[in-house]
């Protein structure tokens, strides 16, 4: 189960008790899915876990290549990140971009990498390390202060302390002090706190860390949306890690 989804069998099964709770296994129109739920939320985690392609997953699961690319357009979107709407009065958030390596080239753009890529905007809870907001894609030639305001990540987060480095300058978040000239020498007090500020800032990094094992993200080859819905469900499956 880890190797192919990242998941214990525990906390796969506590996904799909709650997709089922979510209506995801609904009946709808046409023909019933020859697969079950769980069979289903399978094959969408190891899509994303190990990008094997739906020609080279379909035989794993006894369907046909085109039954596999419907289960992954139909469920992906249904394991999305739900959207947060309270934080608590003392939360302190981090906010960083990270790239994606996409296909698609109509939702990105050459990158400082020099590959075609979508820019994500990703807040963290500072004290749980969950995710708590992904942004719109973006393409990649962004810069992170206009990425957060296009991908809807400012708006999520409203009034909440957040954190973010030096490249969200003038953007009113907690950001490290800097020199104003080159000979300038910082004082021993922001010093400090631009240590302690690093530190903590990290956290957001160990989580980019931690989702891109997903190997999706380092490679996409979704259209369209589907970035945007691997990104939200691998922050789904990455809080789920995290909170046991």
């Amino acid at each position: 189960m880890a190797p192919f989804t990242g998941l214990s069998p525990r906390t796969f099964g506590q996904l799909v008790t709650q997709l089922g709770r979510e209506g995801a296994d609904a009946p709808g129109r046409g023909r019933p899915w020859k697969l079950p739920l769980q069979d289903r939320v399978l094959l969408v985690a190891a899509y994303w876990r190990t990008n094997l392609t739906p020609r080279q997953l379909a035989p794993l699961f006894g369907v046909s290549k085109s039954a596999a690319d419907r289960v992954v357009d139909h469920l992906g979107p249904k394991l999305a990140l739900p959207r947060r709407r309270r934080f608590r009065k003392d939360a302190v958030l981090i906010v960083d971009g990270t790239l994606v390596p996409t296909r698609d080239h109509s939702v990105a753009e050459q990158s400082k990498s020099y590959r075609y890529s979508t820019n994500h905007q990703v807040v963290v809870d500072a004290d749980t390390r969950l995710v708590v907001v992904i942004g719109r894609p973006l393409p990649g030639n962004r810069n992170e202060c206009r990425a957060r305001a296009e991908s809807g990540a400012k708006d999520a987060v409203g009034k909440a302390v957040t954190i973010a480095d030096g490249g969200y300058r003038g953007t009113g978040l907690d950001i490290p002090h800097r020199r104003s000239g080159a000979d300038e020498e910082l004082p021993g007090w922001k010093q400090a706190r631009n240590k302690s500020h690093k530190q903590v800032r990290a956290r957001v990094e160990h989580v980019f860390a931690r989702m891109k094992t997903w190997q999706i993200l380092r490679d996409c080859r979704l259209r369209g949306d589907g970035v945007h819905h691997a990104m939200r469900g691998i922050a789904r499956l990455h809080n789920l890690n995290i909170a046991g």
